[in-house]
């Protein structure tokens, strides 16, 4: 069964000047919505059978953040403008448990864990990359999540023309951070990171999913950054030890390495400074050149302000900024080691990204 939450919003896109004068009227248009709904609902059903439908190629990456109830998956999938001509579309998103079978779509109507209709403005735009983000939510597990993206008709009511569609699978394991253990998102590169003066309405947020508190995140595209440009790395800490005094403490140490051409011209090159007394550095690899470290991150109740609600899970808003400017040209790691310094537990991220031309 589909479960079309965002239907009602989806429909008043790309109808403005449709004809509803007449009860007849609005009838017809009621069933033409319904019609476009069912044919992205039968183009998933396809691709679950392995006929997917590919006018179009669509990319996809995704996050995940600790939910209230599960795992929060913020995506984005992203088209080449040139290939679609309307003006807007329709999004339909299914996530279906993996079996790990190529058993085909069973002909009983099932409930997935997830199915959402969204609608999208492709904007004025005819060329370039088009990025779409939205999120859902899903219990931790393995799926296979289909996007199926269909342009819509200019007049649902005139004659249908031939609406370009495509379909994407995309196989997904969905991490537990219920599980108690000190424990990090996903790490973001962002283009850029605003301060919002009001939270987004409830019917938003699966459609600005890279909201935090009062802070919406703008992912960056690619890993590949100019020399005039600052990177900036981003992600949340979830379920650091609080204390029976509500007290917490965590420190966040930055390394940043190159990549070279062998190991043996890493072993040359500057070590890794000495592990601090209260923090930890992340360790060089073969085939890497130490580059430098960042001032250490320290997370407690005086800085942040405010005490952790260990009922909430309330996480901590973690990130860097480096100017990229002195940087050479080539391949980098940033190694990310978070600390629980009451717990003396501590855990490991590493960041991968490029440095090209100014």
């Amino acid at each position: 069964m589909v479960t079309l939450v965002l239907w009602a919003a989806a429909v008043t896109v790309g109808a403005a000047g449709q004809r509803t004068d007449t009860p007849r009227e609005r009838a017809k248009l009621d069933e033409a919505r319904s019609r476009e709904g069912a044919a992205l609902v039968a183009l998933a059903d396809a691709a679950m059978d392995g006929r997917p439908a590919a006018d179009f190629a669509i990319e996809w990456r995704n996050d995940f953040f600790k939910a209230q109830a599960g795992t929060f998956v913020p995506f984005t999938v992203t088209i080449d403008r040139s290939k679609v001509s309307a003006s807007s579309a329709l999004m339909y998103v299914r996530a279906a448990p993996h079996t790990g079978t190529k058993s085909p779509r069973a002909a009983t109507e099932v409930r997935y864990p997830f199915d959402l209709i969204f609608p999208v403005d492709l904007g004025s735009a005819t060329s370039g990359r088009l990025p779409i983000t939205r999120g859902f939510a899903l219990p931790p597990g393995d799926y296979d999540v289909y996007v199926t993206l269909r342009e819509r008709a200019p007049d649902l009511l005139g004659p249908e023309p031939r609406l370009k569609a495509a379909v994407l699978k995309q196989p997904l394991s969905v991490p537990d951070f219920w599980t108690g253990g000190l424990t990090t998102s996903s790490v973001m590169l962002a283009d850029r990171i605003d301060q919002l003066s009001e939270s987004p309405a409830a019917d938003e947020v699966l459609e600005r999913p890279y909201v935090i508190g009062d802070s919406e995140i703008h992912p960056a595209e690619t890993s590949s950054f100019r020399k005039d440009r600052e990177l900036l790395v981003v992600f949340l800490i979830y379920n650091p030890t609080v204390s029976a005094e509500q007290d917490f403490d965590i420190q966040v140490d930055y390394d940043l390495f190159r990549q070279v051409p062998s190991p043996a011209t890493a072993q040359t090159e500057p070590a890794v400074p000495e592990a601090v007394a209260i923090g930890a550095h992340s360790p060089m690899r073969p085939g890497e050149r130490y580059v430098t470290h960042t001032d250490p991150q320290r997370f407690n109740p005086s800085p942040v302000g405010a005490r952790v609600d260990r009922a909430s899970g309330r996480p901590m808003m973690a990130g860097q900024g480096i100017l990229l400017s002195s940087f050479e040209e080539g391949e980098y790691r940033l190694g990310i080691t978070v600390t629980d310094l009451l717990s003396r537990r501590t855990l490991s991220r590493d960041v991968m990204f490029r440095v090209v031309g100014s």
